[in-house]
Protein backbone atom coordinates (compact mmCIF):
# COMPACT_ATOMS: atom_id res chain seq x y z
CA UNK A 1 0.00 0.00 0.00
CA UNK A 2 0.97 3.74 -0.76
CA UNK A 3 1.46 4.95 2.62
CA UNK A 4 1.96 8.43 0.91
CA UNK A 5 -1.60 8.40 -0.34
CA UNK A 6 -2.97 6.46 2.48
CA UNK A 7 -1.98 9.32 4.76
CA UNK A 8 -2.92 11.87 2.36
CA UNK A 9 -6.64 10.30 2.20
CA UNK A 10 -6.88 9.97 5.78
CA UNK A 11 -5.31 14.13 6.32
CA UNK A 12 -8.45 14.55 4.19
CA UNK A 13 -10.79 12.62 6.20
CA UNK A 14 -9.73 14.41 9.34
CA UNK A 15 -10.33 18.11 7.72
CA UNK A 16 -13.67 17.14 6.00
CA UNK A 17 -14.57 15.93 9.19
CA UNK A 18 -13.52 18.84 11.74
CA UNK A 19 -14.38 21.71 9.17
CA UNK A 20 -18.04 20.28 7.37
CA UNK A 21 -21.12 18.56 9.56
CA UNK A 22 -22.41 15.47 7.22
CA UNK A 23 -25.31 15.86 5.20
CA UNK A 24 -27.58 14.25 7.65
CA UNK A 25 -26.78 16.09 10.88
CA UNK A 26 -27.24 19.24 8.89
CA UNK A 27 -30.88 18.19 7.72
CA UNK A 28 -31.49 16.85 11.23
CA UNK A 29 -30.50 20.27 12.37
CA UNK A 30 -32.38 22.45 9.81
CA UNK A 31 -35.58 20.00 11.16
CA UNK A 32 -35.24 21.43 14.42
CA UNK A 33 -34.87 24.64 13.70
CA UNK A 34 -37.74 25.11 11.82
CA UNK A 35 -39.68 23.85 14.72
CA UNK A 36 -38.37 26.00 17.14
CA UNK A 37 -40.19 28.98 18.15
CA UNK A 38 -38.78 32.17 16.90
CA UNK A 39 -37.84 34.95 18.85
CA UNK A 40 -36.75 33.24 21.71
CA UNK A 41 -33.18 32.96 22.83
CA UNK A 42 -32.89 29.19 21.78
CA UNK A 43 -34.12 30.57 17.95
CA UNK A 44 -31.24 32.88 18.40
CA UNK A 45 -29.00 30.00 19.22
CA UNK A 46 -30.00 27.83 16.41
CA UNK A 47 -29.54 31.26 14.24
CA UNK A 48 -25.68 31.64 15.39
CA UNK A 49 -25.89 27.51 14.72
CA UNK A 50 -26.45 27.59 11.40
CA UNK A 51 -24.17 30.89 10.63
CA UNK A 52 -21.31 28.90 12.17
CA UNK A 53 -21.71 26.21 10.37
CA UNK A 54 -21.50 28.09 6.81
CA UNK A 55 -19.01 30.29 8.20
CA UNK A 56 -16.64 26.95 8.95
CA UNK A 57 -17.58 25.76 5.37
CA UNK A 58 -16.30 28.77 3.76
CA UNK A 59 -13.32 29.18 6.26
CA UNK A 60 -12.09 25.41 6.12
CA UNK A 61 -11.69 26.17 9.50
CA UNK A 62 -12.88 23.79 12.90
CA UNK A 63 -16.82 23.99 13.36
CA UNK A 64 -16.08 23.75 16.90
CA UNK A 65 -12.72 24.58 18.69
CA UNK A 66 -13.06 21.62 20.88
CA UNK A 67 -11.81 18.46 18.54
CA UNK A 68 -11.82 16.08 21.30
CA UNK A 69 -9.72 12.91 20.97
CA UNK A 70 -9.83 11.85 17.07
CA UNK A 71 -11.47 8.49 17.68
CA UNK A 72 -11.17 6.05 14.38
CA UNK A 73 -12.84 3.02 13.79
CA UNK A 74 -11.13 1.45 10.88
CA UNK A 75 -12.22 -1.75 9.00
CA UNK A 76 -9.08 -3.67 7.51
CA UNK A 77 -9.56 -6.89 4.54
CA UNK A 78 -7.71 -9.94 5.73
CA UNK A 79 -3.93 -9.52 5.16
CA UNK A 80 -3.51 -5.72 5.27
CA UNK A 81 -1.12 -4.67 7.59
CA UNK A 82 -2.95 -2.56 10.25
CA UNK A 83 0.81 -0.78 11.62
CA UNK A 84 0.91 1.13 8.07
CA UNK A 85 -2.67 2.35 8.39
CA UNK A 86 -1.63 3.62 12.05
CA UNK A 87 1.41 5.39 10.92
CA UNK A 88 -0.67 7.08 8.03
CA UNK A 89 -3.30 7.60 10.49
CA UNK A 90 -1.06 9.80 13.32
CA UNK A 91 0.89 11.23 10.78
CA UNK A 92 -1.83 12.79 9.20
CA UNK A 93 -3.56 13.60 12.51
CA UNK A 94 0.02 15.76 13.72
CA UNK A 95 0.15 17.40 10.37
CA UNK A 96 -3.66 18.43 10.59
CA UNK A 97 -3.38 19.97 14.69
CA UNK A 98 0.13 21.56 12.72
CA UNK A 99 -2.08 23.32 10.03
CA UNK A 100 -5.04 24.57 12.62
CA UNK A 101 -7.54 21.88 11.75
CA UNK A 102 -7.16 19.99 15.20
CA UNK A 103 -6.89 21.77 19.13
CA UNK A 104 -4.29 20.74 20.51
CA UNK A 105 -5.89 17.85 22.70
CA UNK A 106 -3.36 15.05 24.36
CA UNK A 107 -2.39 15.61 27.80
CA UNK A 108 -0.43 13.64 29.93
CA UNK A 109 -2.36 12.35 32.97
CA UNK A 110 0.46 12.21 35.06
CA UNK A 111 1.83 15.40 34.76
CA UNK A 112 -0.74 17.60 32.48
CA UNK A 113 1.92 18.47 29.63
CA UNK A 114 0.36 18.80 26.19
CA UNK A 115 1.83 16.62 23.49
CA UNK A 116 1.65 20.07 20.92
CA UNK A 117 0.56 17.15 18.28
CA UNK A 118 -2.17 15.13 19.44
CA UNK A 119 -0.16 12.42 19.83
CA UNK A 120 0.69 10.17 22.85
CA UNK A 121 -0.02 7.63 25.22
CA UNK A 122 -3.62 6.29 23.57
CA UNK A 123 -4.25 9.03 21.58
CA UNK A 124 -5.92 9.21 18.59
CA UNK A 125 -7.94 6.31 19.55
CA UNK A 126 -7.47 3.74 16.76
CA UNK A 127 -9.98 0.72 16.67
CA UNK A 128 -8.92 -1.91 14.34
CA UNK A 129 -11.53 -4.68 12.82
CA UNK A 130 -10.75 -7.21 9.51
CA UNK A 131 -13.37 -8.22 7.57
CA UNK A 132 -14.39 -10.23 4.30
CA UNK A 133 -14.39 -7.18 1.79
CA UNK A 134 -11.76 -5.87 -0.31
CA UNK A 135 -11.37 -1.99 0.66
CA UNK A 136 -10.86 -0.25 4.15
CA UNK A 137 -13.85 1.45 6.07
CA UNK A 138 -12.32 4.12 7.51
CA UNK A 139 -14.71 6.09 10.05
CA UNK A 140 -13.61 9.35 12.40
CA UNK A 141 -15.77 11.11 15.39
CA UNK A 142 -14.24 14.08 16.79
CA UNK A 143 -16.35 14.34 20.26
CA UNK A 144 -15.56 17.34 22.45
CA UNK A 145 -15.13 17.28 26.08
CA UNK A 146 -18.43 19.24 27.06
CA UNK A 147 -20.51 16.32 25.59
CA UNK A 148 -18.28 13.77 26.73
CA UNK A 149 -18.17 14.81 29.96
CA UNK A 150 -22.21 14.24 29.96
CA UNK A 151 -22.10 10.65 29.18
CA UNK A 152 -23.84 8.36 31.80
CA UNK A 153 -24.24 4.79 32.81
CA UNK A 154 -26.78 3.55 34.45
CA UNK A 155 -26.59 -0.14 36.70
CA UNK A 156 -30.39 -1.23 36.70
CA UNK A 157 -31.97 -1.57 39.25
CA UNK A 158 -31.76 1.81 40.16
CA UNK A 159 -33.42 5.34 41.46
CA UNK A 160 -33.64 8.41 39.39
CA UNK A 161 -35.00 11.79 40.12
CA UNK A 162 -38.37 12.82 38.91
CA UNK A 163 -38.72 8.87 37.22
CA UNK A 164 -38.84 6.67 40.40
CA UNK A 165 -37.33 3.14 39.98
CA UNK A 166 -36.23 1.72 36.75
CA UNK A 167 -36.17 -1.81 36.69
CA UNK A 168 -34.34 -4.50 34.46
CA UNK A 169 -36.42 -4.56 31.69
CA UNK A 170 -37.59 -2.37 28.78
CA UNK A 171 -39.45 0.39 30.45
CA UNK A 172 -36.53 0.63 33.11
CA UNK A 173 -33.91 1.26 29.63
CA UNK A 174 -36.50 4.00 28.57
CA UNK A 175 -36.45 5.89 31.88
CA UNK A 176 -32.60 5.50 31.70
CA UNK A 177 -32.68 7.04 28.64
CA UNK A 178 -34.95 9.97 29.34
CA UNK A 179 -32.74 10.88 32.47
CA UNK A 180 -29.58 10.73 30.52
CA UNK A 181 -31.41 13.77 28.39
CA UNK A 182 -32.50 15.57 31.64
CA UNK A 183 -29.15 15.69 33.19
CA UNK A 184 -26.61 17.05 29.98
CA UNK A 185 -29.17 20.06 30.22
CA UNK A 186 -27.87 22.65 27.99
CA UNK A 187 -23.76 21.32 29.19
CA UNK A 188 -23.71 19.28 26.13
CA UNK A 189 -24.20 21.86 23.80
CA UNK A 190 -28.10 20.95 23.23
CA UNK A 191 -29.94 20.62 20.95
CA UNK A 192 -27.62 16.71 20.61
CA UNK A 193 -27.53 13.64 19.68
CA UNK A 194 -27.01 10.40 21.88
CA UNK A 195 -25.50 6.71 21.21
CA UNK A 196 -27.07 4.26 24.05
CA UNK A 197 -25.76 0.53 24.57
CA UNK A 198 -28.04 -1.82 26.36
CA UNK A 199 -25.91 -4.46 27.61
CA UNK A 200 -22.86 -5.75 28.27
CA UNK A 201 -20.01 -4.64 30.81
CA UNK A 202 -18.71 -1.47 31.82
CA UNK A 203 -16.05 -0.18 28.85
CA UNK A 204 -18.44 -2.80 26.19
CA UNK A 205 -21.33 -0.66 27.14
CA UNK A 206 -19.85 2.78 26.38
CA UNK A 207 -18.41 1.03 23.45
CA UNK A 208 -21.66 0.44 21.31
CA UNK A 209 -23.06 3.53 23.08
CA UNK A 210 -20.42 5.54 21.25
CA UNK A 211 -20.48 2.56 17.97
CA UNK A 212 -24.41 4.13 17.65
CA UNK A 213 -23.31 7.76 16.79
CA UNK A 214 -21.46 5.71 13.79
CA UNK A 215 -24.91 5.14 12.24
CA UNK A 216 -27.14 7.49 10.22
CA UNK A 217 -29.08 9.86 11.82
CA UNK A 218 -32.24 8.83 9.57
CA UNK A 219 -31.58 5.35 9.41
CA UNK A 220 -34.48 2.89 11.10
CA UNK A 221 -33.48 0.43 13.78
CA UNK A 222 -34.13 -3.29 12.45
CA UNK A 223 -34.81 -4.40 15.81
CA UNK A 224 -38.75 -3.34 15.95
CA UNK A 225 -38.41 -2.94 20.42
CA UNK A 226 -35.74 -0.48 19.63
CA UNK A 227 -37.30 1.29 16.93
CA UNK A 228 -40.18 2.04 18.93
CA UNK A 229 -37.76 2.92 21.67
CA UNK A 230 -35.96 5.69 19.16
CA UNK A 231 -39.14 7.03 18.12
CA UNK A 232 -40.68 7.60 21.93
CA UNK A 233 -37.21 9.25 23.42
CA UNK A 234 -36.82 11.65 20.58
CA UNK A 235 -40.46 12.47 20.24
CA UNK A 236 -40.80 12.92 24.33
CA UNK A 237 -37.39 14.20 25.32
CA UNK A 238 -38.36 17.43 23.69
CA UNK A 239 -40.86 17.96 25.71
CA UNK A 240 -38.52 18.35 28.72
CA UNK A 241 -37.83 22.09 27.71
CA UNK A 242 -34.13 22.26 28.31
CA UNK A 243 -33.78 23.56 24.55
CA UNK A 244 -30.98 25.04 22.44
CA UNK A 245 -28.02 25.77 25.12
CA UNK A 246 -30.18 24.81 28.35
CA UNK A 247 -31.79 28.24 27.26
CA UNK A 248 -35.32 26.72 27.37
CA UNK A 249 -37.11 25.93 24.21
CA UNK A 250 -38.72 23.12 22.00
CA UNK A 251 -35.69 21.12 20.79
CA UNK A 252 -33.38 19.71 23.20
CA UNK A 253 -32.92 16.30 21.39
CA UNK A 254 -32.06 15.63 17.68
CA UNK A 255 -31.14 12.14 16.96
CA UNK A 256 -31.23 8.78 19.22
CA UNK A 257 -29.54 5.52 17.96
CA UNK A 258 -29.86 2.32 20.59
CA UNK A 259 -27.88 -1.00 20.53
CA UNK A 260 -27.92 -3.99 22.52
CA UNK A 261 -25.73 -6.92 23.52
CA UNK A 262 -26.01 -9.73 25.85
CA UNK A 263 -25.00 -8.94 29.59
CA UNK A 264 -24.10 -11.72 32.92
CA UNK A 265 -26.54 -12.47 35.23
CA UNK A 266 -25.43 -9.96 37.53
CA UNK A 267 -24.89 -6.96 35.74
CA UNK A 268 -27.46 -4.97 33.47
CA UNK A 269 -25.98 -1.39 32.01
CA UNK A 270 -27.28 1.06 30.02
CA UNK A 271 -24.79 3.15 28.67
CA UNK A 272 -25.21 6.80 26.93
CA UNK A 273 -22.57 8.81 24.47
CA UNK A 274 -23.86 12.38 24.34
CA UNK A 275 -23.48 14.00 21.04
CA UNK A 276 -23.51 17.72 20.58
CA UNK A 277 -24.79 19.69 18.07
CA UNK A 278 -21.52 19.98 16.30
CA UNK A 279 -21.98 15.90 15.07
CA UNK A 280 -18.85 15.90 13.31
CA UNK A 281 -18.18 12.17 12.29
CA UNK A 282 -17.52 10.80 8.38
CA UNK A 283 -16.23 7.83 6.86
CA UNK A 284 -14.25 6.69 3.59
CA UNK A 285 -14.05 3.93 1.77
CA UNK A 286 -10.52 3.33 0.56
CA UNK A 287 -8.71 1.46 -1.84
CA UNK A 288 -6.52 -1.19 -0.28
CA UNK A 289 -4.05 -1.67 -2.78
CA UNK A 290 -3.38 1.75 -3.51
CA UNK A 291 -4.35 4.12 -0.38
CA UNK A 292 -7.33 6.30 -2.27
CA UNK A 293 -10.49 7.32 -1.49
CA UNK A 294 -13.02 5.40 -3.16
CA UNK A 295 -16.20 7.01 -1.74
CA UNK A 296 -17.38 9.02 1.14
CA UNK A 297 -20.26 8.44 3.49
CA UNK A 298 -22.87 9.72 5.38
CA UNK A 299 -23.14 12.50 2.40
CA UNK A 300 -25.92 10.76 1.21
CA UNK A 301 -29.12 12.76 0.13
CA UNK A 302 -30.28 16.43 -0.02
CA UNK A 303 -27.37 19.24 0.36
CA UNK A 304 -27.90 21.35 2.59
CA UNK A 305 -25.77 24.86 2.42
CA UNK A 306 -26.56 27.09 5.27
CA UNK A 307 -27.12 30.80 3.84
CA UNK A 308 -25.70 33.19 6.11
CA UNK A 309 -28.45 34.25 8.72
CA UNK A 310 -28.99 37.43 10.30
CA UNK A 311 -27.90 36.81 13.81
CA UNK A 312 -28.12 40.19 15.07
CA UNK A 313 -31.86 40.41 14.60
CA UNK A 314 -32.71 37.12 15.90
CA UNK A 315 -30.82 38.69 18.87
CA UNK A 316 -31.84 41.90 19.24
CA UNK A 317 -35.63 40.25 19.03
CA UNK A 318 -34.86 38.69 22.52
CA UNK A 319 -35.05 41.76 24.60
CA UNK A 320 -37.75 42.78 26.02
CA UNK A 321 -37.29 46.58 25.06
CA UNK A 322 -35.42 45.43 21.00
CA UNK A 323 -32.46 46.43 22.78
CA UNK A 324 -28.67 44.71 22.95
CA UNK A 325 -26.46 46.15 26.10
CA UNK A 326 -23.28 47.39 25.40
CA UNK A 327 -20.58 46.07 27.48
CA UNK A 328 -16.71 47.36 27.61
CA UNK A 329 -14.41 46.78 30.11
CA UNK A 330 -13.17 46.99 32.78
CA UNK A 331 -17.25 47.18 33.81
CA UNK A 332 -18.26 49.07 37.14
CA UNK A 333 -20.00 47.25 39.63
CA UNK A 334 -22.85 49.30 39.14
CA UNK A 335 -22.76 48.51 35.48
CA UNK A 336 -22.66 44.94 36.50
CA UNK A 337 -25.91 45.07 39.02
CA UNK A 338 -27.86 47.00 36.28
CA UNK A 339 -28.10 43.36 34.59
CA UNK A 340 -30.27 40.66 34.93
CA UNK A 341 -31.47 37.01 33.74
CA UNK A 342 -32.51 37.18 29.87
CA UNK A 343 -30.43 40.77 28.88
CA UNK A 344 -28.15 40.23 25.54
CA UNK A 345 -25.50 41.65 25.69
CA UNK A 346 -22.60 42.45 23.26
CA UNK A 347 -19.08 42.84 24.22
CA UNK A 348 -16.52 45.82 22.76
CA UNK A 349 -12.89 45.65 24.15
CA UNK A 350 -10.71 42.95 26.38
CA UNK A 351 -11.06 39.80 27.50
CA UNK A 352 -9.09 36.71 28.64
CA UNK A 353 -9.32 33.25 28.20
CA UNK A 354 -8.83 30.85 31.21
CA UNK A 355 -10.16 27.30 31.50
CA UNK A 356 -9.00 24.67 34.32
CA UNK A 357 -4.87 24.98 34.08
CA UNK A 358 -5.52 29.17 34.81
CA UNK A 359 -8.43 29.18 37.45
CA UNK A 360 -6.10 26.59 39.38
CA UNK A 361 -2.90 28.74 39.05
CA UNK A 362 -4.87 31.66 39.79
CA UNK A 363 -5.82 30.45 43.20
CA UNK A 364 -2.46 30.46 44.56
CA UNK A 365 -0.84 32.86 42.44
CA UNK A 366 -0.89 36.38 41.26
CA UNK A 367 -2.72 37.04 38.07
CA UNK A 368 -0.39 37.99 35.57
CA UNK A 369 -2.31 41.09 34.62
CA UNK A 370 -4.66 43.54 36.18
CA UNK A 371 -8.07 41.48 36.10
CA UNK A 372 -10.05 44.05 37.90
CA UNK A 373 -13.12 44.90 36.29
CA UNK A 374 -12.17 42.59 33.15
CA UNK A 375 -13.88 39.58 31.41
CA UNK A 376 -12.69 36.23 31.77
CA UNK A 377 -14.10 33.75 28.81
CA UNK A 378 -13.98 29.96 29.31
CA UNK A 379 -12.25 29.21 25.88
CA UNK A 380 -9.20 26.96 24.96
CA UNK A 381 -9.29 28.47 21.59
CA UNK A 382 -7.39 27.17 18.16
CA UNK A 383 -4.29 29.10 17.59
CA UNK A 384 -2.01 29.29 14.75
CA UNK A 385 1.00 31.85 13.99
CA UNK A 386 2.00 33.19 10.75
CA UNK A 387 5.81 33.77 9.22
CA UNK A 388 6.04 37.17 11.34
CA UNK A 389 5.57 35.12 15.09
CA UNK A 390 1.97 36.75 15.32
CA UNK A 391 -1.10 34.81 16.50
CA UNK A 392 -4.08 34.36 14.77
CA UNK A 393 -7.40 32.78 16.43
CA UNK A 394 -8.82 29.87 13.96
CA UNK A 395 -11.46 29.06 16.08
CA UNK A 396 -12.94 30.24 19.49
CA UNK A 397 -16.07 29.01 20.79
CA UNK A 398 -16.85 28.90 24.55
CA UNK A 399 -15.66 25.81 26.77
CA UNK A 400 -18.35 24.02 29.65
CA UNK A 401 -18.18 26.05 33.02
CA UNK A 402 -19.06 24.00 35.42
CA UNK A 403 -15.43 22.71 35.24
CA UNK A 404 -14.56 25.80 37.28
CA UNK A 405 -16.93 25.67 40.03
CA UNK A 406 -14.69 24.98 42.85
CA UNK A 407 -12.14 28.05 42.04
CA UNK A 408 -14.75 30.72 40.24
CA UNK A 409 -16.69 33.09 42.58
CA UNK A 410 -12.62 32.65 45.08
CA UNK A 411 -10.95 34.26 41.65
CA UNK A 412 -13.67 36.52 41.07
CA UNK A 413 -13.02 38.08 44.41
CA UNK A 414 -9.79 37.69 44.88
CA UNK A 415 -8.84 40.13 41.22
CA UNK A 416 -12.01 41.80 40.82
CA UNK A 417 -13.64 40.39 37.56
CA UNK A 418 -16.99 41.49 37.13
CA UNK A 419 -17.65 38.87 34.38
CA UNK A 420 -17.54 35.19 33.08
CA UNK A 421 -18.38 34.00 29.48
CA UNK A 422 -18.78 30.19 29.26
CA UNK A 423 -21.63 27.73 28.07
CA UNK A 424 -24.12 25.69 30.41
CA UNK A 425 -23.84 27.73 33.42
CA UNK A 426 -22.76 27.50 37.08
CA UNK A 427 -23.45 26.32 40.54
CA UNK A 428 -24.69 27.42 43.55
CA UNK A 429 -20.97 28.72 45.01
CA UNK A 430 -20.58 30.72 41.81
CA UNK A 431 -24.32 32.13 41.83
CA UNK A 432 -23.60 33.22 45.74
CA UNK A 433 -20.43 34.86 44.59
CA UNK A 434 -22.32 36.90 41.81
CA UNK A 435 -24.08 38.29 44.40
CA UNK A 436 -22.12 39.06 46.93
CA UNK A 437 -19.36 40.64 44.42
CA UNK A 438 -21.28 42.13 41.78
CA UNK A 439 -20.48 39.96 39.17
CA UNK A 440 -22.50 38.16 36.00
CA UNK A 441 -22.11 34.70 33.98
CA UNK A 442 -23.13 34.97 30.00
CA UNK A 443 -23.67 32.17 28.22
CA UNK A 444 -21.98 31.99 24.82
CA UNK A 445 -23.49 29.65 22.31
CA UNK A 446 -21.44 26.49 22.54
CA UNK A 447 -19.78 25.11 19.32
CA UNK A 448 -19.97 28.39 17.29
CA UNK A 449 -15.94 28.61 17.49
CA UNK A 450 -15.99 30.15 13.75
CA UNK A 451 -18.99 33.10 14.31
CA UNK A 452 -16.98 33.76 17.80
CA UNK A 453 -13.17 33.71 16.45
CA UNK A 454 -14.74 36.32 13.72
CA UNK A 455 -15.91 38.75 16.90
CA UNK A 456 -12.19 38.70 17.84
CA UNK A 457 -10.14 41.23 16.09
CA UNK A 458 -6.74 40.90 17.64
CA UNK A 459 -4.35 38.73 19.56
CA UNK A 460 -3.00 41.15 22.17
CA UNK A 461 -0.51 39.09 24.12
CA UNK A 462 -0.62 35.77 25.74
CA UNK A 463 0.17 34.86 29.42
CA UNK A 464 1.22 31.14 31.08
CA UNK A 465 1.89 29.46 27.97
CA UNK A 466 3.57 26.57 29.56
CA UNK A 467 0.40 25.13 30.35
CA UNK A 468 -0.13 24.71 26.39
CA UNK A 469 -2.22 26.87 23.94
CA UNK A 470 -5.60 25.58 24.79
CA UNK A 471 -4.86 26.05 28.50
CA UNK A 472 -2.48 29.73 27.96
CA UNK A 473 -4.46 32.66 28.75
CA UNK A 474 -5.23 34.81 25.63
CA UNK A 475 -5.58 38.45 25.53
CA UNK A 476 -8.46 39.20 22.85
CA UNK A 477 -9.67 42.35 21.80
CA UNK A 478 -13.02 41.78 20.41
CA UNK A 479 -16.12 43.53 18.88
CA UNK A 480 -19.25 42.27 18.64
CA UNK A 481 -18.92 39.79 21.00
CA UNK A 482 -22.83 38.36 22.02
CA UNK A 483 -23.71 36.23 24.73
CA UNK A 484 -26.66 36.07 26.93
CA UNK A 485 -27.06 36.60 31.34
CA UNK A 486 -27.96 33.71 32.87
CA UNK A 487 -26.68 34.15 36.29
CA UNK A 488 -26.93 38.17 37.34
CA UNK A 489 -25.96 39.37 40.78
CA UNK A 490 -28.87 39.52 42.57
CA UNK A 491 -29.04 35.71 42.83
CA UNK A 492 -31.15 34.45 39.44
CA UNK A 493 -30.26 31.62 37.38
CA UNK A 494 -31.36 30.83 34.33
CA UNK A 495 -30.00 27.24 34.62
CA UNK A 496 -31.22 26.37 37.90
CA UNK A 497 -34.73 27.60 36.85
CA UNK A 498 -34.32 25.16 33.42
CA UNK A 499 -33.15 22.86 35.58
CA UNK A 500 -36.20 22.66 37.98
CA UNK A 501 -39.02 22.93 34.96
CA UNK A 502 -37.26 19.99 33.30
CA UNK A 503 -37.48 17.81 36.16
CA UNK A 504 -40.89 18.53 36.72
CA UNK A 505 -41.41 17.69 33.22
CA UNK A 506 -39.49 14.95 33.43
CA UNK A 507 -42.59 13.20 36.33
CA UNK A 508 -44.50 12.55 33.67
CA UNK A 509 -43.33 9.75 31.93
CA UNK A 510 -42.78 7.94 35.84
CA UNK A 511 -45.84 5.54 34.40
CA UNK A 512 -44.76 2.39 32.23
CA UNK A 513 -45.03 2.54 28.40
CA UNK A 514 -43.66 -0.49 27.61
CA UNK A 515 -45.04 -3.43 28.73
Amino acid sequence: MNLEKLQQSMYDLVVETSTKLPNDVRRAIRAGKERESAGTRSAMSLDTITNNIKMADDNISPICQDTGLPTFKIKTPVGVNQLVIKEAITNAVALATKNGKLRPNSVDSLTGENSGDNLGGGTPVIKFEQWEKDYIDARLILKGGGCENKNIQYSLPCELDGLGRAGRDLDGIRKCIMHSVYQAQGQGCSAGFIGVGIGGDRSSGYDLAKEQLFRSVEDVNENEDLRKLEEYVLENANKLGIGTMGFGGEITLLGCKVGVMNRIPASFFVSVAYNCWAFRRLGITIDAETGEIQDWMYQDGEQIDFGKTDAEQEVAATSEDNAVIELQAPITEEKIRSLKVGDVVKINGMMYTGRDAIHHHLMEHDAPIDLNGQIIYHCGPVMMKDEDGKWHVKAAGPTTSIREEPYQGDIMKKFGIRAVIGKGGMGPKTLAALEEHGGVYLNAIGGAAQYYADCIKSVEGVDLMNFGIPEAMWHLKVEGFTAVVTMDSHGNSLHKDVDKSSLEKLAQFKEPVFK
